[in-house]
């Protein structure tokens, strides 16, 4: 069989053992190792099966991953994400949809020391549900709001994605956090126009709410100092050269833990949770990241990536509408895996393309992590939706998905500003380099 061909066979096993449910870590790691070892040999398949797994769980590098996690947990559990919506709320509350924005901008907040997409959903919507249940708001646009701002997760930095994303392609994950600042910024602006202008159409999605006095406005700013120290003290600290991504994490987990105890929010059990949740998150990366790797050999000797470069070079088409073509793959491939599979599975095939045809990769990270946020939100996968229907009573998946859809075209509108603008992401890191 040639190596083309055994790479198309391997690539549609993965994807069968995907749909009957095996882990995603191990189907890759166990595709990729019988593949490499039926086109090299099956020593040389075992030498590297044993090489890539020693040198990823012993890396140093990847130890940035359970950092930042536990960074996010345990601001989660010394309630941070609950000061950070009360603040947002006391500014916005009065507004119509005031408090799904405000739902917005604590997401927004919160992804700023979280790094994960379905942590942030969980974590807002179990404190702004709730309070827009009391207010009247309509399910659709509370659930909805909450969903897909929890995406911002994976743009904000420090994310998760990007982590996995600059190890895979050995970029600089300093510069991939400062890539993600902006288009974090211009997104959440993005959802917030949204909920006004579809507040502005149907007035009764949302009622207008009672205004806060200027003095509780800024007693409210209280809520916004602790993660701005976070998200200054990790990303200023990078910005700097004061310390690398894997002491930056360590350093944020160790302030949020310095917060908690300074305001006695964080307990034993709280801590106790969140470590273990921290094990739990961390086990599952690595295990994909791994199996990526090991993945990736295979793929390589199969040739595939290089074909592929010729062929699409072949075709004659502008970069901007090859680019079209990977954000198209990606858009259909979200709609059935998860952000975070999706990305080491493509990730070496696109990749190399993607550097023939001369694309930043740092801004290629960012395209990447905002087409994904949508797989987050969209059916059959989803899922935040489905984070959210878990924390829920009496709402159905159909609403959840139905409020999901104008945030939907926000990111669409996010990714053409950036395809079109691309300074929007590589401006800080450009910066940085000088």
């Amino acid at each position: 069989m040639e190596p083309v061909v055994a790479g198309i066979v391997g690539i549609v096993i993965l994807i069968v053992l995907f749909i009957l449910g095996m882990p995603v870590g191990f189907a890759m790691a166990f595709v990729g190792f019988a593949g490499f070892s039926y086109l090299v040999s099956p020593a040389a398949g075992l030498n590297l099966l044993a090489r890539d797994v020693f040198s990823n769980l012993s890396s140093y590098s990847l130890t940035v991953i359970p950092m930042f996690i536990l960074m996010g947990s345990i601001a989660f559990a010394s309630g941070i994400s609950s000061r950070l919506y009360a603040a947002s709320h006391t500014l916005l509350g009065h507004v119509r949809g005031g408090l799904a924005m405000a739902t917005i901008l604590a997401c927004a907040g919160f992804a700023a020391i979280c790094g994960s997409t379905s942590a942030t959903a969980a974590a807002m919507g179990k404190v702004a549900l709730p309070e827009m249940k009391k207010y009247g708001y309509a399910d659709s646009l509370a659930t909805g709001s909450v969903a897909s701002a929890g995406s911002l997760g994976i743009l904000i930095p420090p994310s998760t994605i990007f982590i996995v994303y600059g190890i895979l392609t050995q970029q600089s994950i300093g510069s991939l956090f400062l890539a993600g600042i902006l288009p974090g910024i211009l997104l959440s602006t993005l959802f917030v126009i949204v909920v006004a202008v579809i507040c502005r159409r149907n007035p009764a999605l949302a009622p207008v709410g009672q205004p806060s006095t200027f003095k509780q406005k800024i007693a409210g700013l209280t809520g916004v100092t602790e993660m701005l120290l976070l998200f200054l003290l990790v990303m200023g600290g990078l910005f700097a050269g004061w310390f690398s991504p894997v002491q930056a994490g360590a350093v944020g987990a160790a302030g949020a833990l310095v917060i908690g105890i300074v305001r006695r929010n964080l307990t034993w059990k709280a801590l106790k949770d969140a470590i273990i949740e921290t094990v739990k998150v961390t086990c599952e990366i690595m295990i994909i990241v791994t199996g990526a790797v090991v993945l990736g050999h295979f793929i390589a000797v199969t040739t595939i990536p290089n074909m592929l470069s010729g062929w699409i070079s072949g075709l004659g088409l502008p970069d901007v509408a090859v680019m079209a073509m990977i954000i198209l793959m990606y858009l259909i491939g979200g709609l059935f895996m998860d952000s975070l599979a999706m990305i080491t599975l493509t990730i070496p095939i696109i990749y190399p393309l993607v550097l023939a045809l001369g694309f930043d990769p740092i801004w290629f990270g960012v395209i990447i992590v905002l087409v994904t946020e949508m797989g987050v939100i969209t059916p059959p996968v989803g899922i935040n939706v489905y984070v959210i229907k878990g924390i829920t009573r009496g709402i159905s998946l159909e609403t959840i998905f139905k409020g999901v859809f104008p945030f939907l075209i926000a990111i669409i509108i996010c990714v053409a500003l950036l395809l079109a603008f691309p300074k929007i992401a590589t401006f800080l890191p450009g910066i940085a380099s000088y």
